[in-house]
């Protein structure tokens, strides 16, 4: 853990009754206490991260990060999934978010399963394409009425090519990342037919749907937006006047140095910044359990400390020429 004042963190440890409390039964668990001083809260807090992702103590695993926070995973599996969870560490594939409500999120990744025909099922569930029929003797019933109902294509009786299904697939992750808006398409002409028809009760379900869809498709512009502003140079002054340079790109920490203030400090962290900003972007949705984890620890340090704003420095004003470098923070 990090701690501002040493001597309280650790009392309250010591002081706590065991085995009620958790301080105490951490206590109970430990068989040696280090220290580790760092130049600043932000430094601590990364430093406590990295170490839960090396060990991965039983008492904190998550960061205590807010529960209430959704994501999206398009699974890697032979037959992909989309899964709305709040841990998505837990998966392998192509994870979207943080969305700001894991209810809202549950509902419109239900939506869109049930427009794309994307199943639902558990991982291991036996998954046999279109084309491996001729190894059967006797056809594969869907494992479940969804495929009745006209909601899943049914990769688990051979209902569907390969092709065909990671298709729905990719149309799924591509509307989690703000390129495509197909899957409204399908909704507004329902809602518009059913309403010309005057079924309005049909309609104001089809409209359900769309509201579900516009929520995620608003929030996944946001989360798009968020990121993009948190790419930065922050010049953290420290506690005791011992200053860092971190550089952020899209809420992850890619360097950090002593903060430059000679001519030639300055010239050599230009270069870093400009070689960060050369790389080629990642593809979104493809980040580690361990790069999401600390573009959560940046969203939340700035979101929660508005004045940390005040030491940011765009990358450009690094990149762009050495004597622009050296611009104060603001």
């Amino acid at each position: 853990g990090k701690a501002k004042a040493l001597r309280t963190r650790l009392l309250s440890y010591f002081r706590a009754s065991y085995p009620e409390d958790k301080g105490a039964r951490i206590l109970h668990a430990a068989s040696d206490i280090r220290i580790d001083p760092t130049p600043s809260e932000f430094a601590a807090a990364l430093a406590e991260l990295e170490l839960i992702r090396k060990f991965r103590p039983p008492f904190n695993v998550a960061m205590n990060r807010n529960k209430s926070a959704g994501f999206l995973v398009v699974t890697d599996e032979r037959a992909p999934r989309l899964v709305s969870t709040a841990a998505p560490e837990r998966y392998r594939g192509r994870t979207y978010g943080p969305f700001p409500s894991r209810g809202r999120t549950l509902e419109a990744a239900r939506v869109l399963m049930d427009l794309l025909g994307i199943r639902d099922c558990r991982a291991d569930m036996p998954v046999h394409y279109a084309d491996q029929q001729d190894l059967f003797a006797e056809p594969v019933r869907a494992a479940c009425p969804r495929f009745d109902f006209g909601t899943c294509l049914g990769p688990c009786a051979g209902l569907v090519s390969e092709p065909a299904y990671r298709e729905r697939a990719d149309i799924a992750a591509a509307f989690c990342e703000g390129r495509s808006i197909g899957p409204i398409g399908r909704v507004v002409h329902e809602m518009g037919e059913r309403a010309e028809a005057g079924d309005f009760e049909r309609a104001a379900y089809w409209r359900g749907k769309f509201e579900s869809l516009e929520w995620l498709m608003a929030a996944v512009a946001r989360n798009r937006a968020s990121l993009e502003a948190l790419s930065f140079v922050y010049r953290d002054p420290g506690a005791r006047g011992d200053a860092r340079a971190f550089v952020i790109v899209r809420g992850e920490v890619r360097a950090c140095y002593p903060d430059p203030v000679s001519p030639i400090e300055r010239e050599a962290f230009a270069g870093v910044v400009s070689s960060e900003l050369a790389k080629p972007p990642e593809p979104i949705g493809r980040i580690s359990p361990e790069r999401l984890h600390q573009r959560l620890l940046v969203m939340s340090w700035f979101r929660n400390r508005p004045n940390a704003w005040r030491w940011t420095v765009p990358l450009s004003d690094w990149a762009g020429a050495t004597s622009a470098a050296g611009v104060s923070p603001r």
